[in-house]
């Protein structure tokens, strides 16, 4: 990567206001009430009864993804600029993103094993995101010569408990009540508020880049490939590693699919939001990765559902 283009990224600046944030978390609230119209309660049960599933996600969530994330931004070397690099660790130190759980109901995936290992990372994160992004940021400043030191990141405990409950557990409880004892309408509203979630989460992200949209269109190519790399390994760990343990295949795709999606919006609240960064460009690529994150990772997820779909098609076919 040539020196202009570098600072063509690192002159990318993406706003977004404490009044767009919670639009998105609002949106995010629907998503899960859409996904959990199709739940049961006693299909939780079945997946702590049998945990081999839950545990590898955490694994690959938790463990797997940031190491494999601190090699490919050592391997990615002059390719990618620090900043770049030190997106990539940040959104693999994220939990795993909401719609996960919507991508996992539309791939035909175990839903309640999604919501669970979404529940968990989320909860965690309150200490895993700032270690993960802590260990291997500065790692990956010392092995790759960069001066610096990369600031501790602060998620306040009552904002994970709000993630939680807000947007997990009220959605949640109120779309398996809704499926329960309001059925027609549930299937009726079902379609739509995916769909809807889909298209508010794209244009957001398009309308936070708007303002730079000519610096982003001629540095795109760079960071589209980048963010494609590291996605293909996100889903790759999740998919290996349910197969290496032979996991039933439902459990596959959401290993898959979990460990290939983050949560960005968290990487993006972390970065407009907090005085932390003051050590560190405000904007840039950091915060340039972790936002195309939140576009590439829909695309991605449509995709795979996509594909795991028309591998169901072709088995019932035979």
């Amino acid at each position: 990567m040539t020196t202009e283009t570098a600072n063509l990224i690192d002159s990318i600046n993406v706003t977004l206001n404490a009044g767009g944030m919670n639009t998105i978390n609002i949106v995010l609230a629907f998503v899960m009430y859409g996904v959990a119209l199709g739940i049961k309660p006693k299909m939780f049960v079945e997946v702590f009864r049998q945990p081999k599933s839950l545990i590898l996600g955490m694994v690959c969530q938790l463990f797997l993804l940031p190491l494999f994330t601190f090699g490919l931004a050592l391997a990615l070397g002059t390719s990618i600029t620090w900043t770049m690099a030190l997106g990539m660790i940040l959104v693999a130190s994220c939990p795993g993103g909401n719609i996960s759980n919507f991508m996992s109901s539309l791939s035909k995936a175990n839903v309640e094993l999604s919501v669970s290992l979404t529940a968990i990372s989320t909860a965690l994160a309150v200490l895993m995101t700032p270690f993960n992004f802590w260990l291997y940021g500065n790692l990956y400043l010392d092995l790759a010569s960069i001066k610096g030191e990369v600031p501790q990141l602060v998620i306040p405990l009552w904002d994970v408990f709000k993630t939680i409950f807000i947007l997990l557990g009220i959605p949640l409880t109120l779309g398996i009540l809704t499926a329960q004892f309001l059925p027609k309408v549930a299937e009726k509203l079902k379609k739509p508020l995916q769909w809807f979630s889909i298209i508010f989460f794209i244009a957001m992200v398009v309308l936070s880049f708007s303002s730079n949209i000519a610096a982003f269109l001629q540095s795109v190519k760079y960071i589209f490939v980048v963010v494609l790399i590291h996605n293909l390994l996100a889903l790759g760990i999740g998919f290996s590693a349910a197969s290496a343990f032979r996991l039933p295949f439902r459990d596959r795709r959401t290993l898959t699919i979990e460990t290939g999606i983050q949560n960005s919006g968290l990487g993006l609240a972390l970065l407009l939001g907090t005085s932390l960064f003051a050590g560190f460009p405000a904007h840039g690529g950091t915060l340039v990765i972790t936002a195309w994150w939140g576009i590439w990772h829909i695309i991605s997820g449509l995709t795979v559902s996509t594909v795991f779909n028309r591998i169901d098609a072709r088995k019932a076919g035979k």
